[in-house]
């Protein structure tokens, strides 16, 4: 495997390590005491650690170390967690994700973390809570080495503790092999395999050490483990260039062969950590019986495998150009009437049929790739602003297509921020006019027909439509007379004007008069559309609309004169015939009788300029009846030709901007269909 194949490992491993310590970090502030997400937080900034190391990231090991040595004071009761610590941890995790996003850019991965890593460097030595920091108290004691022995008198009472609950404690020597170029690497491999069926409560020398490979040959790991000490050596030994281990089960004899046992006033914190210890590695078994598969079967870790997005564009593409032959074949084989060949042309069809449905699931992606990254932001952004804000989060398992998750993650977080400054009010003011302290923000995300909805709804403000007209006229965005005529729902599309803002001030957080229009452009990019429900005093909801896929979609195609055009079925609410008489002029334009009331009536051939023009029947006029959100159209074609999946391609960057034409796609007979982008027909 080359080197860049192991970098791209390590920078999708080290997201998902940095998001899930995220995740953990907002957890842990909501139960500061819960000493099992501290243990989680430990374990992904160890391994991040260890993986940094092996690739020679030493500025990103040596941070992760820090915030090692101060997780590991309060996951052993010797420090409490407190507003300074977490704040630390914060920007810790926060340098890091700068520092794997310049590696991901081609850089070293190096940055000055000088200050966070002295700010750190107080918290472990308890400085600095003299220095003016949180006024947070710690409990750190310095460990007792026990006499003649390896272990402080809390590790040793984990292992005691261990013993006599039942729990098999080990001394395992691992010996590398004097050939041995990487040792550092090697001892990761061992500690990898450790961590993943117990845990490692010694090692000797320290992890520190062993990472840097200051060792000479062998070390020593004092570790609690279910698993047969037989099976344990026998995977350590299978590590690549590792000479032998040796393994001895202790009991509490050999325990006090090797070490005296804890004396003093700390042996009682000892015990409870024990007992604590014991207890946790009594359910971790427990826990991995319940994930074991049935006898014969794979782990779940082995069942997924990362794929270069690349690689499913590519694919994608392949099965684009075998869409295209199938409807050629489908259309030969109804011409030529062989039941051989439209047997095998039917069977085809199925099979490709569920090969589509394959790929395009490969592309799938759940929202929560995106999601997850907003509670941290909300929390960051409501602390600035110093207002308290709840962000509820559903349907986060809701799939989007991967080219469009790469994409809407920026409109999101403009949305989000803009919720939190311009909607959520101040806890005082709140509670002033009778609200809930805590603001509420609800992001969710759900599927409903062809398109996934993404709606972001807070209880704040809402819109003031005085407000955003006065804006509005200030900017010559529309004229007094437009102003008294405008409606609440025009009033709140204004916000999307470009460099419209109704900020009093601007803030790192807003009123620079960029965003809501970046949001509306880039969401419409993407095939999608953008809305705001708003009640002043109640808050406000923007709904984003979004294709399912940017790759195959279901279309009607219809025929003008000698021309064939594809519609999106997502655009479409029925199709109909329209009598004469059911055909009326307004002000001069085409309108049509439609359930209880009248929608324009449009000629595509006049739109498109087709040779020929507008074909009205005196008798019956066919249409296609389309909707964008509220508003409808009635489209007049010339003839139904069916519905059909059709592939969508770029017209290419010469053919840009075209009105009302969103790409095109090739038919089974070669010839090429414009895709109407019925949006752009509706104002």
């Amino acid at each position: 495997m080359e080197m860049n194949q192991y970098l791209s490992m390590f920078i999708d491993e080290s997201r998902d390590h940095l998001q899930a310590m995220n995740e953990q970090m907002l957890s842990l502030e909501s139960s500061p005491e819960d000493i099992t997400i501290v243990q989680n937080i430990f374990r992904s900034a160890h391994t991040l650690k260890g993986m940094s190391a092996t690739m020679g990231f030493e500025d990103l090991a040596s941070l992760t170390h820090e915030m090692e040595n101060v997780l590991d004071l309060v996951r052993n009761h010797k420090l409490k967690m407190d507003s300074f610590i977490f704040d630390c941890l914060f920007k810790s995790l926060d340098s890091l994700e700068s520092m794997v996003e310049n590696i991901i850019q081609g850089g070293t991965g190096q940055a000055d973390v000088t200050e966070i890593v002295a700010a750190l460097k107080s918290i472990v030595s308890g400085d600095y809570t003299k220095s003016g920091g949180a006024g947070g108290t710690t409990a750190k004691a310095a460990p007792t080495t026990i006499a003649g022995g390896e272990l402080d008198e809390f590790q040793y009472s984990i292992l005691l503790q261990s013993i006599e609950a039942g729990i098999p404690v080990l001394r395992l020597e691992v010996t590398v092999r004097q050939d041995c170029v990487l040792k550092a690497a090697r001892a990761y491999m061992v500690f990898n395999v450790l961590e993943q069926n117990g845990e490692v409560i010694k090692s000797n020398p320290s992890v520190e050490d062993i990472e840097q490979e200051r060792f000479d040959q062998s070390f020593v790991v004092y570790y609690i483990s279910q698993i047969d000490s037989d099976e344990l050596q026998k995977q350590v030994a299978s590590v690549s260039e590792i000479d032998k281990a040796d393994v001895i089960v202790l009991d509490q004899t050999k325990l006090t062969e090797l070490m005296s046992p804890p004396s003093g006033s700390n042996a009682a914190a000892a015990q409870a950590q024990a007992e604590t210890a014991a207890a946790s590695t009594q359910e971790a078994p427990k826990q991995e019986a319940k994930k074991a598969p049935a006898a014969g079967g794979a782990p779940v870790a082995g069942r997924t495998i990362r794929v270069d997005i690349e690689r499913l564009d590519t694919l994608m593409n392949l099965f684009s150009e075998l869409l295209i032959d199938r409807v050629r074949l489908e259309q030969l084989a109804s011409e030529i009437r062989r039941s051989e060949l439209t047997e095998t042309v039917e069977h085809m069809s199925r099979v490709s049929s569920d090969l589509q449905n394959i790929v395009l699931k490969l592309r799938m992606v759940p929202i929560d790739t995106v999601f997850n990254r907003f509670p941290r932001m909300i929390r960051d952004v409501a602390k600035t602003l110093d207002k308290k804000v709840d962000l509820i989060i559903t349907g986060a398992d809701t799939e989007l297509d991967r080219t469009v998750i790469d994409e809407i993650g920026d409109p999101l977080v403009h949305l989000l921020r803009n919720a939190v400054d311009h909607g959520v009010e101040p806890s005082a003011e709140r509670v002033a006019i009778g609200k809930p302290e805590t603001g509420t923000i609800h992001l969710r995300a759900y599927h409903s027909g062809n398109h996934v909805f993404i709606e972001i709804e807070e209880d704040g403000r809402g819109i003031n439509r005085d407000k955003v007209l006065k804006k509005a006229l200030e900017n010559n965005v529309l004229t007094k007379e437009q102003a008294e005529r405008i409606t609440d729902d025009e009033v709140n599309q204004l916000i999307f004007a470009s460099g419209f803002s109704t900020a009093d001030k601007i803030s790192d957080i807003s009123g620079r008069g960029v965003g809501l229009d970046v949001v509306k452009t880039k969401i419409q990019s993407l095939g999608g559309q953008v809305q705001v429900d708003s009640v002043w005093g109640k808050g406000s909801k923007f709904s984003v609309q979004l294709p399912l896929t940017l790759s195959i979609i279901s279309a009607m195609l219809i025929r003008l004169n000698n021309e064939k055009y594809a519609i999106p079925l997502s655009s479409i609410v029925e199709t109909m015939a329209v009598r004469q008489e059911q055909i009326r002029s307004v002000h001069g334009n085409r309108m049509v009788e439609y359930r209880t009331g009248v929608i324009p009536l449009v000629s595509l051939a006049d739109l498109f300029d087709v040779p020929g023009g507008t074909n009205i029947s005196e008798n019956e006029t066919q249409v296609v009846i389309i909707r964008k959100g509220d508003k409808m159209a009635a489209l007049v074609v010339d003839e139904f030709i069916g519905q059909q999946e059709i592939v969508l391609k770029t017209l290419g960057k010469y053919l840009t901007k075209l009105f009302a034409v969103s790409g095109a796609t090739i038919l089974g007979d070669g010839q090429v269909a414009l895709i109407i982008d019925t949006n752009a027909l509706i104002k």
